[in-house]
């Protein structure tokens, strides 16, 4: 039985094509700029998402470097000797 036969089967409503490509309708930044503000925003909270994981990943290096390297016996600090 197909999608629609059954949804009109139990009385509901036909199914609407939602896969329509929407499109950003909000302002652009300037008319000659094919950016628009949304997209601006969406950019601007990547970029923060982005800087929070190399801030992480710098950490987790530095902590790698300066103790778990030495402890672990790869390597020796320059300071130690």
């Amino acid at each position: 039985m197909g999608e629609a036969k059954r949804r009109k089967r139990l009385g509901l409503p036909p199914k609407k094509n939602n896969t329509l490509i929407k499109f950003d309708e909000s302002p652009r930044i300037f008319e000659w700029l094919p950016f628009t503000i949304n997209q601006r925003d969406n950019f601007i909270k990547l970029s923060i998402k982005a800087s929070w994981v190399g801030i992480g990943g710098l950490v987790i290096l530095w902590i790698t470097v300066r103790f778990i390297g030495p402890a672990a016996g790869w390597w020796t600090l320059a300071d130690s000797l």
